[in-house]
C-alpha cells in the first residue's frame, strides 16, 4: 500500500510538515510538526499546528505517531501541542541522547531534566519497522546534520528530514555540535542507493529566486542534479565543499529558542516559582 502524503509549508521557517496516512478514515503519522514562535516577543501561537488538526479531522484520521526526523534548529516543534489535541505517540530517532546531553551543558538545564529521551514517548533504531495503520514505516538513520538524524521510509517515499534539500539547494550543514560532514556524506550516499524512482519529501526549501518553494523529488535526480552530493562527487571533494560552505553560514535564527524546546519533545521548560516560563540565551556559547 503506498501512503498518501498531505504536505504544509510554513513560510516563515521554510519547514514542511507532513501528514502520512493510508486512506481516509485510516490512521496517520505528523511528521516535523511547526510552533510558530515569535522571536521579538517571545510569544507563540498554534497556527501551523492547526492546520494539520484541521485536516487530520476532516479525513477522520487517528493519529498513531507524531514524528520528528531531529531536533530542529530553525523552527520550535509543536509535538507536545498536537498530543494534546490529537493523540498519538511522540517518537524521534534514538540517539537524542547524544544532542541532550550537549544542550544540557549549554543551557544549563534543571537537574530533573534527564539526557535520556524520556520526554519522548518511543525512540527509534535503524532499521526499526513500526505500522502507520495499514502501512509498514522504516526508521533509517541518517546522521551528520545532527548525531540523531533519522529518514522514515513508508513504501515508495522517503521523508528525509535535513539531510537532503531539493537538487538546486544541497544538503544540510554540518557545524551545530555532533555534526560531521563526513558522516553526513555517508548517510546522502545511503539514501540514494535506493531504487531511482523513489519519492523523496524535503523538511525545508530555501528556493533560489527564479523558483517557488517545492519539497518532493526522486533519488534519481537527486543523483544527477544535486549540486553537492551528485553521482561522481567523492567524499572528500564533498566535506571540502561542506565546510567551506558552512564558515559563512549565520546561525538559524531560532537555534537558541528552538533546540531547548525540540529536545523536551515540543514542551516548553517548567515553570519557575513565579509561575513564568522561561527560555534561555547563553552568550558567546555557538
Amino acid at each position: 500500500m503506498k501512503p498518501q502524503i498531505e504536505a504544509f509549508f510554513d513560510d516563515a521557517t521554510w519547514t514542511v510538515s507532513y501528514v502520512v496516512f493510508d486512506e481516509p478514515g485510516g490512521h496517520c503519522a505528523l511528521v516535523d510538526s511547526v510552533l510558530d514562535y515569535d522571536a521579538k516577543s517571545g510569544r507563540t501561537r498554534t497556527h501551523s499546528a492547526d492546520r494539520l488538526v484541521a485536516f487530520v479531522q476532516s479525513k477522520g484520521l487517528t493519529v498513531q505517531w507524531i514524528l520528528e526526523t531531529h531536533a530542529h534548529a530553525d523552527h520550535l516543534s509543536a509535538a507536545h501541542y498536537l498530543r494534546s489535541k490529537l493523540g498519538g505517540k511522540i517518537a524521534i530517532g534514538a540517539a537524542i541522547t547524544q544532542v541532550q546531553e550537549v544542550f544540557k551543558a549549554i543551557f544549563h538545564l534543571e537537574p530533573e531534566f534527564h539526557a535520556d529521551g524520556r520526554q519522548f514517548d518511543h525512540l527509534l533504531h535503524d532499521e526499526e519497522v513500526f505500522s502507520i495503520g495499514q502501512l509498514e514505516a522504516k526508521a533509517l538513520a541518517v546522521p551528520g546534520h545532527t548525531p540523531a538524524c533519522m529518514a522514515y521510509q513508508i513504501a515508495d517515499a522517503v521523508l528525509v528530514g535535513d539531510t537532503l534539500f531539493m537538487p538546486d539547494v544541497g544538503t544540510a550543514r554540518c557545524d551545530f555540535p555532533g555534526g560531521n560532514a563526513h558522516t553526513l556524506y555517508r548517510s546522502v550516499r545511503k539514501l540514494l542507493s535506493l531504487p531511482a524512482q523513489t519519492r523523496l519529501f524535503m523538511c525545508h526549501d530555501y528556493p533560489p529566486a527564479e523558483r517557488a518553494p517545492a519539497w518532493q523529488t526522486t533519488v534519481a535526480d537527486q543523483r544527477a542534479h544535486n549540486i553537492h552530493v551528485h553521482d561522481g562527487m567523492t567524499e572528500a571533494a564533498f566535506v571540502e565543499l561542506r565546510t567551506r560552505r558552512d564558515a559563512t553560514l549565520d546561525m538559524p535564527v531560532l537555534i537558541l529558542p528552538s533546540v531547548q524546546v525540540n529536545i523536551r519533545a515540543g514542551a516548553m521548560p517548567p515553570a519557575e516559582d513565579n509561575g513564568m516560563t522561561y527560555l534561555k540565551i547563553p552568550v558567546n556559547a555557538l
